[in-house]
């Protein structure tokens, strides 16, 4: 009997080490998509403050006198892009919880907008927002993961 027991404490204890490491794996999945749609989410605010600094007359600090979104920067809406204030992210962009957002490339006729986990951590998501008008089907989403290494 008491190799029985025995048994079904070591089989008890396999199951159960086999249930926290699939509870955990579980849990770091959930966390990488959480933190994919809070950048899609932050992503989506910086479009549609640029949407509406593009229809805001220049009188009042808008863009509706330019030529597509040129000349546009996030110091123009009001974001606080120095270096001593963005942490771990690149200068010229946004920090928040979630991770950096900046203007990618020269803004033209089009704005692309470049959303990445925080660079410390293990998360590696990347969102690109790209604005063509000021029309809500004007922002276009893609959603992918990128390797910091590279």
């Amino acid at each position: 009997m008491g190799q029985q027991q025995l048994l079904l404490l070591v089989l008890g204890i396999v199951i159960v080490g086999l249930a926290v490491v699939v509870g955990i794996q579980a849990f770091s999945e959930n966390m990488k998509k959480a933190n994919a749609d809070a950048l899609v989410n932050d992503a989506v605010r910086v479009a549609s403050e640029i949407q509406a600094w593009k229809l805001k007359p220049a009188a009042f600090g808008g863009g509706a006198d330019e030529t597509g979104f040129a000349n546009l920067t996030l110091a123009k809406l009001g974001y606080d892009t120095a270096d001593a204030n963005n942490g771990a992210c690149a200068a010229g962009e946004i920090k928040n919880v979630n991770g950096c957002i900046g203007i990618s490339g020269t803004p033209g006729a089009t704005v692309v907008l470049l959303a990445k986990s925080t660079p410390d951590s293990d998360l590696d998501n990347q969102v690109q927002l790209t604005i063509s008008n000021t029309s809500s089907s004007g922002i276009a989403t893609v959603v992918s993961t990128v390797d910091d290494a590279s």
